[in-house]
């Protein structure tokens, strides 16, 4: 079918290439919000595991990273860019966390911001490493694969330029989409692999130290050593993160990886999504990149601008509203290349009235994590099942 209803229902559906940011980037900002949401210690240099992790990745592939082969698996290569990251958290969080509160997070992005310039001033890592660098295809022609090391036949290529194709009976999935299941396969295991720690009694502690450090400290808790592997554990997720974004991209930059905004799109995923929710940052980036996408600039999606340019009625369009400047002429104005502003006051206005974001003011509402009242329901309506079938027995 091809109504136009449809055609219009369509618009409002993210993109494949969206979904793939959303999914790298929302694993990004759960890492984040696993140190930051989890413990209360603001990480604003948490870019910097984030670029480690896709450097780590390019460098690898270009024979540019001692001892580690060209050919070396995808996956192996995430694992490395997280051990890597953790090093490098490990050192920084020695250090940062001798501080607290606002110092921790400025001495954070403090390291963050040296680190950045350090990479961007790198003549080892490219020609012009202010521009970033890419895959050679000298070194590394084939696409990155996902699937179990050395093992070619349970592998899949990643990537939005060479990546593989796949036919599953009537289906048939192109580059981007195969990618797109990848990229979530791994950020799912991520995902569950954090909420596990977060459920365990080392997680429990993350929770005591966001409450009242003092009193954890009290009871007993090396509160510093668990700050310190709560932190690393984070660089190594985010790191993940960043091998995935320059897996599939095959090109990273500085201002793309090891920027503070980069942290600071993190941070404002979180408190949309919910701060301290680990899922919430996912949904948050879901919301940020749609939001975004709805009023991006005309070509770049099937947002609010070049829908209304197409079904707005050419009269309405040229009608004259103030000092000359017609209808057309303000709706380009205000929507054309200004999603960054309408999201800034859709932030301010996420803090103000819907301080616990997204996830958190759902998880508000049913009194607890969906996954536990769709369980308790079903364990409910289990009981009346099984007391109304023993009453009639009864009688």
């Amino acid at each position: 079918m091809n109504s136009p209803a449809g055609a219009e229902f369509v618009t409002v559906l993210p993109r494949v290439e969206t979904m793939i940011v959303v999914l790298y980037f929302g694993l990004f900002a759960m890492s984040f919000d696993f140190i930051s949401g989890y413990t209360g210690y603001l990480s604003f240099g948490h870019a910097v595991f984030f670029g480690t992790g896709a450097y780590t990745v390019i460098l690898a592939a270009n024979g540019k990273l001692p001892l580690v082969p060209t050919d070396t698996p995808f996956v192996l290569l995430l694992v490395l860019a997280g051990l890597l990251a953790v090093l490098l958290a490990v050192a920084i969080g020695s250090v940062s966390f001798r501080l607290s509160g606002v110092y921790f997070a400025m001495i954070t992005l403090g390291f963050s911001q040296v680190i950045y310039v350090f990479v961007r001033d790198w003549d080892y890592v490219g020609s012009n490493p202010r521009d970033g660098v890419s895959v050679s295809f000298d070194t590394h022609p084939e696409a990155f694969e996902v699937g179990v090391p050395f093992v070619d036949a349970l592998g899949l290529g990643l990537g939005k330029l060479n990546g593989d194709e796949l036919a599953l009976g009537v289906v048939d999935l192109s580059t981007v989409e195969v990618s797109y299941y990848l990229v979530g396969l791994v950020v799912l295991v991520c995902y569950f692999a954090m909420q596990r720690i977060i459920h365990s009694p080392f997680g429990k502690v993350m929770l005591a130290i966001r409450e009242n450090e003092e009193r954890a400290r009290a009871v007993g808790y090396d509160t510093d050593r668990y700050k310190l592997v709560a932190f690393a554990v984070s660089a190594f997720f985010a790191a993940v993160a960043g091998g995935l974004f320059a897996g599939y991209s095959r090109a990273v930059s500085p201002d793309e990886t090891f920027f503070f905004l980069v942290t600071g799109d993190a941070l404002l995923v979180s408190i949309i999504g919910g701060f301290g929710t680990l899922a919430g940052p996912l949904f948050g980036t879901l919301f940020d990149e749609l939001f975004r996408e709805f009023l991006s600039k005309e070509g770049t999606g099937g947002g609010l601008l070049p829908y209304l340019q197409s079904h707005l009625p050419q009269g309405v369009l040229e009608a004259v509203i103030y000092n000359g400047m017609t209808v057309g002429e303000a709706v380009d104005t205000f929507l054309n290349g200004h999603a960054s502003l309408f999201l800034g006051v859709l932030f301010v206005l996420f803090v103000l009235f819907v301080p616990g974001g997204l996830l958190g003011t759902v998880r508000g509402r049913l009194g607890g994590t969906a996954s536990k009242q769709v369980a308790a329901r079903l364990r409910s309506a289990g009981t009346n099942e099984t007391s109304g079938g023993a009453a009639s027995e009864d009688d």
